[in-house]
């Protein structure tokens, strides 16, 4: 069982990596195939369709940032500082490669086209981003640490906007450093 488990995962990271390159469209089970070295009705075993495999990657995701952001939390009181840390989090990712995108942001540019049980993952990705992320402003507002500009919801849609428009504009640009650029005069506007 345990085989199984470990080649599911490996179709789910390939599957990942696949995505982050190219999007929805850009991927068929003939490519993780390749990748993985496994048949197509092999990955049909662990995911019936794509829709089923991305669903499942994008739940994963969610798990994932839920408990980093939790770990965060634990580790790190100052909102301020745990802002810093999130946007410092995902500019090492891009600038090292190892993540390069948020799956979310990515896959939301594709909505019209996906089927509806990856929409439903992908916005309940932002919806519980968005939920920390004003969470946290409203508790640095309250201890004099940031300064918002409007509600804690309206400036935590803001934020989450500005730090994935900057992951676009660092790979549109094919610049790593575009990232820091955007994101830095955000939290020194909060501070």
């Amino acid at each position: 069982m345990e085989n199984l488990q470990t080649k599911a995962d490996e179709i789910l990271r390939c599957a990942r990596a696949l995505i982050i390159r190219g999007g929805y469209n850009s991927f068929s089970y003939a490519d993780i195939s390749n990748v993985v070295g496994i048949r197509n009705a092999s990955i049909h075993h662990h995911f019936p369709s794509k829709a089923d495999l991305v669903r499942k990657l994008v739940a994963q995701y969610r798990e994932e940032a839920a408990a980093g952001l939790a770990e965060l939390e634990r580790n790190v009181s100052d909102p301020l500082e745990q802002l810093r840390a999130y946007v410092g989090y995902w500019e090492s990712c891009i600038a090292d490669g190892t993540h390069p995108f948020c799956v979310c942001a990515l896959l939301a540019g594709e909505i019209p086209v996906l089927p509806e049980a990856v929409v439903l993952e992908v916005r309940a990705h932002f919806r519980g981003l968005c939920d920390w992320l004003t969470a946290v402003l409203e508790r640095g507002a309250v201890q004099g640490r940031l300064t918002l500009t409007g509600t804690a919801q309206a400036d935590a849609e803001l934020f989450m906007a500005t730090v994935h428009g900057a992951m676009l504009s660092a790979r549109a640009y094919g610049d790593t450093t575009t990232f820091g650029a955007i994101t830095r005069p955000l939290l020194n506007r909060i501070a």
